[in-house]
């Protein structure tokens, strides 16, 4: 555990589920407060209770879609240092782009892109006024628009295309505070809307390494594993 991550806060959107619980406990056993986040109120407090002996993980209601939801918890929360915009939908493997359902797409957008966009708008006073933020951004591979090569999973691809770009221009405007901001793509991951793949434990430390960076880390750029992706 690294004395450096002693008294700061994080805070995990879609921490109750698959990769986000993992982050969770990471950054928990780094040492960090972590706020535990969930559609359902009960659920992010079953799961935070499960964490008890990994370090002090604090459960909260959040849904990203509501803009007075988010509000309420960025009033609530008096200090975050970290970031971790995780809550996505909708992983959409049986659309193709030519025939997939437009009111569906704008559904997976409203979380996968907007969610996280609303995030980093009501908590960017919270990360500026530690004066060493992170704002990390869960995309994918699939959002890398040189790995688009098919027409599969249209709404999920191009939402987490547009959150890279999101995280370019939220780079750019959080520079001089001291900020971070970076997309970090956890592989392909044994999750529930994964299917398959890796350990877990593996994708999430793709992402807490992002959140654990040191104050001369990188910023605007798209990661696995600590090493840059193509965009």
């Amino acid at each position: 555990m690294s004395d450096s991550q002693q008294g700061r806060v994080a805070l995990v959107t879609g921490g109750a589920r698959g990769l986000g619980v993992e982050v969770c406990r990471q950054l928990a056993q780094a040492g960090m407060t972590v706020w535990l986040t969930a559609r359902e109120e009960e659920r992010a407090a079953a799961v935070a209770a499960a964490m008890a002996g990994d370090g002090d993980v604090r459960p909260a209601r959040l849904d990203v879609d509501d803009p007075d939801d988010i509000a309420a918890l960025a009033a609530r929360i008096e200090r975050l240092d970290v970031l971790v915009n995780n809550a996505a939908i909708d992983y959409d493997t049986d659309a193709r782009a030519l025939t997939v359902d437009l009111d569906r797409v704008k559904r997976a957008f409203d979380t996968n892109l907007f969610g996280a966009w609303r995030m980093a708008q009501a908590f960017a006073p919270h990360l500026r006024a530690g004066g060493h933020g992170r704002l990390v951004n869960v995309s994918s591979a699939a959002g890398s628009i040189t790995e688009m090569t098919s027409g599969g999973t249209p709404g999920y691809s191009v939402a987490k295309l547009a959150l890279n770009g999101l995280t370019r221009m939220l780079a750019a405007e959080l520079r001089d505070a001291g900020v971070l901001v970076n997309s970090v793509c956890p592989g392909w991951t044994a999750t529930d809307m994964g299917g398959g793949g890796r350990p877990v434990s593996e994708g999430a430390r793709s992402v807490t390494w992002a959140c654990l960076l040191a104050d001369d880390g990188p910023t605007g750029g798209f990661f696995r594993d600590g090493r840059p992706l193509s965009w």
